[in-house]
């Protein structure tokens, strides 16, 4: 009689989107967090295919659920927009995060802030950037031939992915825009976007009363003795257009 041996199944790897711990340890540190993600959210907003966010846990090796990572904020040019519970890196056309920016707390350790320029330095982020808001210091690296370069001068830094300017002055942090403008706050992104819509909705609102006001001059131009090509050339508008309308 032959046994036959069934195939053991490997139990299912399971990537926590959670830790815990807060996404911040304090007001500064979280203000820093949300302005640079919502800044950077809007830079890109008409782009599809730019996927930011917040202290999303990041998997960069399959059935490695112990090698993981929550930057602050991370960027990834490629990828669709869209909500994750974590960013699994296979799952995701193996595209790593270029972009990666952490805010300091005073919590932070040497000895972490290490371990994660070594795990950004070795699955592929290409721009790492560190801002302490207590000391206001800026440090940045860039991706070389061998691996996370530091970046000697940060003064008028021009990010090579994401066009954004560093301007760090005795006070504080500033960042620019590509076209010169400054990062806004929360509140003001808030207000600009409600701002647009509003413009928005003017326009349709405008270009709904031109039609109408087209569609209710049709029958009187036709009156008129007009012919259908003769309305359409005075309306602007096709011939097709003013049968559909008429």
């Amino acid at each position: 009689m032959v046994t036959q041996i069934q195939p053991q199944t490997q139990p299912e790897v399971i990537y926590p989107d959670s830790d815990g711990q807060p996404v911040a340890n304090n007001t500064i540190q979280f203000r820093w967090i949300v302005e640079i993600k919502q800044n950077i959210d809007w830079l890109f907003a008409a782009d599809p295919n730019v996927f930011v966010a917040g202290d999303l846990f990041w998997y960069p090796v399959e059935g490695r659920n112990k090698i993981f990572n929550a930057p602050d904020v991370m960027v990834v040019l490629g990828r669709p927009k869209g909500d994750r519970l974590s960013y699994l890196q296979w799952k995701e056309g193996g595209i790593p995060p270029q972009i990666v920016f952490e805010i300091l707390s005073p919590s932070n350790t040497q000895i972490e802030m290490d371990k994660k320029l070594l795990f950004y330095d070795r699955y592929g982020v290409e721009e790492y950037y560190i801002y302490d808001p207590d000391s206001n210091s800026l440090q940045g690296w860039l991706r070389g031939e061998d691996g996370l370069d530091v970046i000697p001068q940060m003064e008028d830094w021009v990010s090579p992915r994401l066009k954004i300017r560093f301007v760090p002055s005795p006070e504080s942090l500033q960042l620019y825009r590509p076209d010169g403008e400054s990062f806004l706050s929360y509140a003001e992104i808030s207000q600009r976007l409600e701002q647009e819509r509003q413009r928005a909705e003017q326009e349709h609102q405008r270009a709904e009363q031109a039609e109408q006001a087209r569609r209710n001059a049709i029958p009187q131009l036709l009156q008129m003795g007009l012919s259908i090509e003769q309305v359409a050339q005075a309306l602007s508008l096709s011939v097709e257009e003013v049968q559909r309308m008429s």
